[in-house]
């Protein structure tokens, strides 16, 4: 079994037992986290595809903490014109322990 949720403007497809990161959210480590956003929920009776979601879907699952991402670095150059500027950037994230899928 498996499901496509939304959260923070990314897809993903998530099943029980599943670790995955999304982008930060205000939880904090160990509270339960229902993602209510479900796109697309396939299970063993079949596939049922939301227009544009499921309805009475929902992904629950637990927050084990935040962290922040690999860094990137942002280099802007104007050649000729002495310009040079370096920045890196960390995007923060949530991580979080799939459970269960829903559907009622």
């Amino acid at each position: 079994m498996y499901a496509v949720v939304r959260s923070g403007g990314k897809q993903l497809r998530v099943s029980p037992g599943d670790i995955v990161n999304v982008e930060k959210l205000s939880v904090d480590a160990g509270q339960t986290v229902e993602l209510t956003d479900v796109l697309l929920v396939s299970s063993e009776n079949g596939t049922t595809v939301g227009n544009p979601t499921v309805p009475n879907a929902k992904v629950v699952c637990q927050a084990l903490g935040e962290g922040k991402a690999r860094k990137i670095v942002v280099f802007k150059y104007k050649r000729r014109k002495g310009f040079a500027k370096k920045q890196g950037h960390r995007q923060p994230f949530t991580r979080l322990a799939i459970q269960e899928i829903r559907v009622d």
